[in-house]
């Protein structure tokens, strides 16, 4: 078991009403948890700004199939970036409309330009990338 360090953090109440309310919608049964979640939070968002970081991550894509030549490049980049596409699933979401998600691996700096080209692909009708450390 890791070793626990406890510490005194200085307050204004309003702020620390609100975020109890937070904190309860949440589910969080005490405010040390929380706290821990906002710091792990924060860190990640910092250390994968970084362009060499190794980052794994999600690119979710709503697309319509029949657009042009859009399946066909897909393929092609995803075949192209396989080193960096750990496994893609596929939803038909309707005759038209297709919601794919691919689940990605490398550097921030390569997967982030990986989903620019896709999200910029014209019939990509809506395009997400979430990112998050390996490690902490």
């Amino acid at each position: 078991m890791e070793k626990i360090t406890r510490f005194g953090v200085s307050i204004e109440p309003d702020l620390l009403e609100k975020f109890d309310r937070m904190m309860k919608k949440k589910g969080y049964t005490n405010r040390s948890e929380a706290l821990r979640d906002l710091i792990r939070e924060h860190l990640i968002v910092e250390q994968v700004k970084t362009s060499s970081a190794e980052v794994i991550g999600t690119l979710t894509m709503v697309y319509d199939h029949h657009a042009g030549p859009l399946v066909k490049r897909l393929l092609n980049i995803q075949h192209d970036h396989h080193h960096e596409i750990l496994t893609t699933t596929h939803i038909h979401i309707d005759h038209n409309t297709c919601l794919e998600v691919l689940v990605l691996n490398g550097k921030t700096q390569n997967i982030q330009k990986l989903a620019d080209t896709i999200k910029a692909l014209k019939g990509i009708k809506h395009g997400e990338l979430v990112i998050t450390s390996k490690s902490l």
